[in-house]
């Protein structure tokens, strides 16, 4: 996909669809930075593993929410490699509740993280971006930031704001040759879903045409794709990988 020698940050990247993102990415030449939070076993393994491959992988611990610590993993990203090339922002954080028992926290922290983080990571790697004039971004939305879901309004309101931040950010930087893209993923197999009894996950299915869960490597697939020079007359645009769930 033409990814050899570019350097991608993918934010959340120790586990789930990050984890299969860097991994994918990766496979297809790229120098990847896993940026993580919480997870620092699984960003670990993840860096572990692609350099098993041959690949290159450097681990950069930063919380999205903080523009300081944001600008500290993409100044590592341009020391390690020289330059930032793509930007996966898929780090993000659920409070689910009904709107009636929802804090002020609760809506605050999945604002912060999910669509803030994003904000700060696009803001950090514009510059450089720019200056260059290439560079491709993809922001994790979500089905449920189209379609809503009762008990999150927090997270689909932040998964429909990366909609609009994505639009938006696609119109300013594409005179500089920059494409910023969002994907859309509906179930996507997890350690939730696994958790799930049998009968919810049929009742969830009976709404997907494809009858079956998505997996993460469903969704690195479609990334991998948006992020290569195949996708470079793509910007501004939401791809649901949702096996049909919402057309």
């Amino acid at each position: 996909m033409g990814l050899n020698g570019k350097t991608a940050i993918v934010t959340g990247a120790g586990r789930g669809i990050g984890r299969a993102t860097a991994l994918k990415l990766a496979q297809e030449g790229a120098n990847v930075v896993i940026n993580y939070s919480s997870s620092e076993a699984g960003a670990y393994e993840t860096a572990e593993e692609i350099n098993k491959m041959g690949a290159k992988a450097i681990v950069c611990k930063g919380d999205v929410r903080s523009i300081e610590e944001v600008k500290a993993v993409v100044q590592k990203a341009v020391e390690e490699f020289g330059t930032v090339d793509i930007l996966v922002n898929n780090a993000g954080i659920t409070r689910d509740t009904l709107i009636l028992r929802m804090t002020e926290k609760d809506w605050e922290d999945v604002l912060d993280v999910n669509l803030k983080g994003a904000f700060n990571f696009i803001k950090a790697v514009t510059k450089i971006m720019m200056k260059q004039r290439s560079g491709m971004i993809v922001n994790v939305s979500s089905v449920v930031g189209v379609a809503g879901n009762a008990g999150q309004a927090n997270y689909c309101a932040s998964k429909a704001g990366l909609i609009g931040l994505t639009k938006s950010v696609a119109r300013e930087l594409a005179p500089r040759g920059i494409c910023c893209n969002a994907v859309a993923p509906g179930f996507i197999e997890s350690d939730m879903t696994d958790k799930l009894p049998d009968s919810m996950k049929e009742e969830y299915m009976r709404n997907i045409p494809l009858k079956r869960f998505g997996t993460p490597e469903d969704v690195a697939n479609v990334i991998a794709f948006l992020v290569s020079e195949d996708a470079k007359y793509i910007t501004g645009q939401v791809i649901h990988i949702d096996g049909g769930l919402v057309m």
